[in-house]
């Protein structure tokens, strides 16, 4: 008759905070969105760049806050999956 040992592992990690997610997005833009998603923070980096040399910085004014969306987003998303 064999044994089976069975351990239970349990894997901690704590929620984003939401309103650390947008306060940062909001002071850093992309550089803050490093804090919620890495993939977004690196494209929103890139097109923020490239608008900011077409439009000579005033296409910040639209980019800046699909940051701060995308950020919320991604930190929901993230919290939701913690959960599940």
């Amino acid at each position: 008759m064999e044994t089976q040992n069975s351990k239970q592992i349990v894997v901690v990690k704590t929620e984003k905070s939401m309103g650390v997610t947008i306060l940062l997005t909001i002071l850093f833009g992309p550089l803050g969105m490093f804090y919620s998603t890495v993939t977004g923070a690196i494209v929103m980096l890139i097109i923020n760049v490239v608008v900011a040399i077409i439009t000579l910085g005033f296409g910040l004014l639209i980019t800046w806050p699909v940051c701060i969306i995308w950020a919320a987003v991604a930190t929901n998303k993230y919290n939701k999956n913690l959960g599940a």
